[in-house]
């Protein structure tokens, strides 16, 4: 009895994850940008321990690794990009005059980035090469990005938001997303500076852009991930 309840637990975590993003979705499109952002990472949260908890009870299912990927496009790619829509809805965002016409169709390229999410999670799927880093940008990293992001611009909307610099950033981590650039794990093989040197000076900085940025600074996080990989690839 207790075997055949414990093998429903990890799908029982994934569902909390897709629930959580569900809710992320409705928030993002009332622009309560802190609540969707706190709902996504909440949704992180429970994706993080759905894996970890199959391999701890020895429950892993191919329905649960089908289920994660729908959980984890609802709640980072769906929701992210419903964010991003909201703002870009925004009455403060400047575009430029020869886009005038096209204005009210701008918001909906943000629904790329749920579209290469989903391409993006489909592809890690059937990737043998991802089992200890990754290919591309992970889709809860794009999510925390646009989340955060949006959060410490919607603040400064009196500023004059540059319409255009949103989209190219679309752009960008849409194909950073199916990017063939390795990404480092956060796992740690053991403690030792030598072997885990990257994921040391990654966490250092991240802490140092958290305390002076706030908020904004989870985005910086991501940033700061990005260029690291690229200067790991590099090496």
């Amino acid at each position: 009895m207790a075997n055949s309840i414990t093998k429903y637990i990890p799908n029982t975590v994934t569902c909390c994850n897709l629930f959580s993003g569900c809710i992320a979705c409705v928030m993002a499109f009332e622009a309560n940008y802190g609540w969707a952002m706190f709902f996504i990472v909440l949704g992180a949260v429970f994706d993080f321990f759905d894996g970890m908890l199959a391999r701890l009870l020895k429950a892993p299912s191919s329905i649960g690794k089908e289920l994660d990927s729908l959980a984890d496009d609802v709640s980072f790619g769906v929701a992210p990009a419903l964010i991003v829509f909201s703002f870009l809805k925004e009455p403060g965002l400047v575009f430029p005059d020869f886009l005038s016409g096209v204005r009210p169709f701008i918001p909906y390229l943000a629904f790329l980035l749920a579209v290469f999410s989903a391409l993006r999670l489909a592809k890690f799927n059937v990737d043998e090469r991802q089992t200890s880093s990754f290919i591309g940008l992970p889709t809860p990293a794009n999510a925390l990005f646009w989340s955060s992001f949006i959060v410490g611009s919607n603040t400064f909307l009196q500023a004059n938001i540059n319409g255009i610099c949103l989209i190219l950033l679309i752009l960008i981590f849409s194909y950073l997303l199916i990017s063939e650039i390795p990404m480092f794990s956060l796992k740690f093989k053991n403690l030792s500076w030598k072997d885990n040197k990257l994921t040391y000076i990654f966490l250092l900085g991240a802490i140092l852009l958290l305390i002076f940025l706030r908020i904004s600074g989870f985005a910086a996080v991501i940033v700061w991930y990005i260029i690291l990989s690229l200067f790991a690839k590099r090496k």
